[in-house]
């Protein structure tokens, strides 16, 4: 009878692993990934962009198709950067200032682009992920790249008013002679099993106290305001939603007033496998097969 001799050493367990044939070295996942809003304009100030959005179930940004799984490699730890919003845009000695534009939110090899900041100081609303709103007789920005949002509105020519911003499902809406544009809708995704609307656009503001303030678009846009003061508001938080333009002066037309900024945006992350570490802090959650983990800051997962 013969003996075979076998060497002997350290066996790791994923080489084990990798010999089964019923292992898979692989995960796929489903992911929105959401960047931050662009930041509100002052001097009757464009509203900000929302963040761009993209997503493998149910909406996406744009008018795209939705966004393809991806297959990610187990033990490796892939890292999530979570967009802050835009700066609202600051008026100093006399000088307007267009909102800053969001950040870009990042998972794996997915980003999402940050929302375009409005225009405040004529220069055009900024392009980013959904465009910033226009001011005055300024067009809005462009969604760029394209496939994450959609356009800024313009501002109305010889008119004191201004556009909304871009939103994940529509254009932002062109201001009027008698009113700010809206922002343009958010788009809603079930990733987490209970539908949730994400990157609405800013309203854009009007001067004058008889026009009426754009509102923000669904999915977390800030209002602008008019003349009287009426209340505007910041994008909200983690939904990637664009601040509202300001109207710049109050009653008395001598104090300069600041836009309103824009929201930060998410990452979230799912698969029918739980993963094996993550940093960051992730709300975890289940739905079904699935296991979800939801960041609202920047951290990592490993599967």
């Amino acid at each position: 009878m013969s003996i075979t001799s076998y060497k002997t050493g350290t066996v790791s367990p994923s080489s084990l692993l990798a010999g089964n044939a019923f292992y898979d070295p692989t995960v796929t996942v489903d992911y929105l990934v959401v960047a931050g809003g662009g930041g509100g304009a002052t001097n009757i100030g464009g509203g900000g962009g929302a963040g761009g959005m993209r997503c493998t179930v149910t909406g996406t940004g744009g008018s795209g198709s939705l966004e393809s799984p991806l297959s990610l490699t187990k033990g490796v730890s892939y890292t999530v950067t979570v967009g802050g919003g835009g700066a609202n845009g600051v008026y100093q000695a006399g000088t307007p200032n267009n909102g800053g534009d969001g950040n870009n939110s990042v998972f794996s090899t997915i980003t999402a682009t940050g929302g375009g900041g409005g225009d405040g100081n004529n220069n055009n609303g900024r392009p980013g992920g959904s465009g910033g709103g226009g001011d005055r007789s300024s067009t809005g920005g462009a969604a760029s790249p394209s496939g994450q949002g959609f356009a800024g509105g313009n501002g109305a020519s010889g008119e004191l008013t201004s556009g909304g911003g871009g939103g994940a499902s529509a254009v932002g809406a062109n201001a009027t002679a008698s009113g700010g544009g809206n922002g343009g809708n958010g788009r809603a995704t079930s990733i987490t099993g209970t539908s949730v609307t994400y990157a609405g656009g800013g309203g854009g503001s009007a001067y004058n106290s008889g026009d009426t303030k754009g509102t923000g678009g669904t999915g977390g846009g800030g209002d602008g305001t008019n003349q009287s003061r009426s209340s505007g508001s910041n994008g909200t938080a983690n939904r990637g939603g664009g601040g509202g333009g300001w109207s710049s002066f109050d009653a008395g037309g001598s104090v300069g007033l600041n836009g309103f900024s824009g929201g930060s945006g998410i990452v979230i992350v799912r698969a029918t496998q739980a993963a094996t570490s993550t940093t960051g802090s992730p709300t975890y959650t289940t739905s079904g097969s699935f296991h979800i983990y939801q960041f609202t800051g920047s951290g990592s997962i490993t599967y």
